[in-house]
């Protein structure tokens, strides 16, 4: 078991940019793959992103091309590169290790 902590959310306007940063407390390395996941209000939890120690991720449909995942092993950090957010963009994220290591979650708010 890993704490996972996220940061890196806010208030952005359509088209604009953020990055979600988490960070272990042990080493991720041996956790393949590390995922984020978003969740609206109402809506169910959605996984948006897993990414790979081979150095590939593969996301949902709705952010391919817009979103970028990526990993650093060795600072025991996961990164979500979000671009060109949208406003149904808005939920709270949240980085996992799966199965059962989950973060506190970072609010992400696309609004003009």
């Amino acid at each position: 078991q890993v704490q996972l902590v996220e940061s890196g959310g806010g208030l952005v306007q359509p088209g604009g940019s953020l990055r979600l940063s988490c960070v272990a407390s042990g080493s991720i390395s041996t956790i393949n793959p590390m995922r984020w996941y978003r969740q609206a209000p109402g809506k169910q939890r959605e996984r948006v992103a897993s990414v790979f120690n081979a150095g590939y991720a593969v996301y949902v449909d709705s952010v391919e091309g817009r979103f970028t995942a990526s990993r650093d092993n060795g600072n025991s950090a996961v990164y979500l590169q979000m671009n060109n957010l949208q406003p149904d963009d808005t939920a709270c994220y949240y980085c996992n290790g799966p199965p059962d290591n989950w973060g506190q979650g970072t609010q992400v708010t696309v609004s003009s």
